[in-house]
Formats: structure tokens, sequence, C-alpha cells
């Protein structure tokens, strides 16, 4: 799970990594919102940390490009502001939940850990293809099929931002622990074994490579 803290307190942002990385969630620091912005474009993150400070408008323009950008991303706002009224319009401007200052970072870890849990979808089901996390079992129509390790990371991963590029370096960054220690071509080894275990098997295309770009979901075809 990858976390972006979006802060432009240096201290505060500091903390706050410090707090998640112990927790063991690999995180990154942006102090400002064209950089958090940056940051999305480059690499898939399951939650941002992000303080109103920035400005309320700024901080909704940046939920809405974080949620379009990525469906399934939650946020997670840190304020001054103690009125309850903010709160409420915050929520209801997309936020997933809404933490007041000074913070607490018992309670921050807590509410990072329900708001990803949330998150954890159990299945993907796209038409009349199902994807089963636990079981790592695909079904398509009347048949089934089996990826297993990190074959089947990728290809779930994949699924979860259908008709999105994305690159062997932001597969690498999502799923492997330590991705600088893994060469990309386990990225190639995982996408020939879903042609083989699930395209092959179901008749389907669900991967397509674009040359110098990466992979995106294509099933069903646009």
């Amino acid at each position: 799970m990858r976390i972006l803290v979006v802060e432009k307190d240096e201290t505060l942002n500091h903390l706050i990594v410090k707090a998640l990385n112990e927790s063991g969630y690999k995180s990154d620091s942006a102090y400002t919102v064209k950089d958090a912005k940056y940051f999305l474009d480059v690499r898939h993150y399951n939650l941002v940390i992000i303080d109103t400070d920035f400005g309320l408008s700024e901080v909704f323009k940046f939920i809405n490009f974080a949620k379009d950008t990525y469906p399934l991303i939650k946020i997670i706002l840190i304020s001054n502001d103690m009125s309850i009224e903010t709160e409420i319009k915050c929520l209801k401007m997309g936020a997933d939940d809404y933490i007041r200052k000074p913070i607490n970072f018992d309670l921050l870890i807590a509410r990072v850990n329900v708001a990803l849990r949330a998150g954890r979808e159990s299945q993907i089901k796209i038409k009349d293809l199902v994807i089963l996390k636990d079981e790592e079992k695909i079904i398509y129509k009347d048949k089934e099929t089996y990826l297993k390790g990190k074959s089947f990371e990728v290809f779930m991963h994949l699924a979860r931002y259908p008709n999105q590029v994305i690159s062997k370096e932001q597969l690498l960054d999502a799923i492997w622990e330590e991705p600088e220690l893994v060469t990309p071509n386990v990225i190639e080894v995982a996408i020939n074994q879903i042609r083989q275990k699930v395209d092959k098997v179901f008749k389907i295309d669900t991967i397509k490579t674009i040359r110098r770009r990466g992979y995106k979901f294509c099933y069903p075809k646009e």
C-alpha cells in the first residue's frame, strides 16, 4: 500500500511519513498541490493525506483530479478548522475522512487502516469476467481458471484501472515490496502468464501492450 502525504509544513510532513513508514506503509511527500498531481501521474497511490491549508477550493479540485485518475483512491483531509460545517462540506465534496489538528498519530494510523480496509475489494466484476482476489481465480461465463502469485496481482491491478496505460515501473512500484531490486522483465513474464492462463483459456483479450508506454486492461474492448 502506498500513501502520498501532501503537507506544506515540512516538519509535520516528515512526522506523518515517519508514522506511516513505522506502520508498514510506503509513503511519499509532496509540499504543493502541483507536486501532488505530478506524483499521481507517475505512481499509483491507494490513499492521499492532504492538508486543507492549501485552501478548500484547491483541495476540492485536487480531490476531483485524484478520483478521476484513480476512482478507488481514498482521501483523508487534515485541518485546523474545528467547525462541523466544514467537515460536512469536505465529506460531501469527496473526502473519505477528516482529521483535526493537532494530529494524534495513533488515531491517524487507525483512520488510514480503516480507509484502506474499506477500499479492498474482494472481487472485480467486469461484464462476464469475475476476478476473485482471495482464491486467485478468474471466472468467465461458464469457465474458470487460476492465476497465481505476482501474475495474479499484476492482472488484478490492471483490472482496477481499465483502459488506463500503466507502465512497467508503475506496476513494479505498486506490487513489489522492493521494486528497485527487481528487473522489469518480471512484468513481461507476468503478462505472458496472463495471456496463457486467462486470454488463451477464455479466448478473449484482456491486456493490450502499448509500445514504449506499458500495458492497459482492455476487456471489454472500447
